[in-house]
């Protein structure tokens, strides 16, 4: 997804530099042209494979950036589809993106921290797209808890989880290095950016759902391939509201 119009080297040390809210409301412009937004292969994926366990009518997009979740949602719900995220830059792209959608379904916009979600327990289906890495272990129990009260019983919170690099490879390398770095700037410097890659794990995120109550499958996305010893490069994580 990187263009010679996204972001330039300047432009991604500066967001560094800030806060996590504040650095996503200087990407937001670039934000379609960078390598975070996720493609459109694992959008398409993952709404192929969530389909069978509607009908939906209300979607809830978290932290939905600039709103490709929204779409996703826009093709499986029938009444009314919302994209919550804390960054005003990523929802005033977000809003401009989707002005020319034609309902039903009606599109909304929140803005509010997923950690405090000011929602009633009316949505049928959550989804949720490369935002995980801005939450800490710790608050992980807490994020998955205020998904849980948006949701109607039986309702479902999915996202796709992505392998792990294997141990000793190249992405492995560059993403634990990634990692360290972060952890010597947020020492360092504040306010603090927090976004890591090794910080969710599929074992403890079926964990942490589970103990806030969700039942939890895993589904292989066959269209994203396997690994070379037969794995899935990318599982669904289908989160079921008891």
């Amino acid at each position: 997804m990187s263009t010679s119009q996204g972001p330039t080297f300047r432009e991604l040390a500066v967001q560094a530099l800030s806060s996590t809210m504040h650095g996503y409301d200087l990407l937001a412009p670039k934000f379609d042209r960078s390598p975070y937004r996720t493609p459109d292969r694992v959008l398409e994926a993952v709404g192929r494979a969530v389909r069978p366990f509607g009908p939906f009518d209300r979607g809830l997009d978290v932290c939905c950036g600039t709103g490709a979740g929204v779409g996703v949602l826009r093709a499986l719900c029938r009444e009314r589809v919302t994209g919550v995220d804390f960054s005003a830059g990523l929802l005033a792209v977000a809003r401009s993106a989707h002005t020319a959608d034609a309902g039903p379904p009606a599109v909304g916009w929140v803005r509010a921290d997923a950690r405090a979600l000011p929602f009633a327990p009316v949505f049928d289906l959550a989804l949720s797209f490369g935002a995980f890495g801005h939450f800490l272990p710790a608050e992980r129990p807490d994020l998955f808890a205020q998904v849980r009260a948006a949701l109607r019983p039986g309702g479902h919170f999915a996202f796709p989880v992505g392998a792990p690099p294997a141990v000793g490879s190249r992405a492995y390398w560059t993403l634990l290095g990634f990692d360290a770095a972060m952890r010597v700037r947020n020492a360092l410097l504040h306010p603090k950016f927090v976004m890591y890659y090794r910080t969710f794990p599929l074992a403890g995120v079926t964990r942490d759902l589970e103990a806030t109550g969700f039942a939890v499958r895993l589904l292989p996305l066959e269209e994203l391939g396997r690994r070379p010893d037969g794995s899935p490069r990318a599982r669904l994580v289908v989160a079921t509201r008891q």
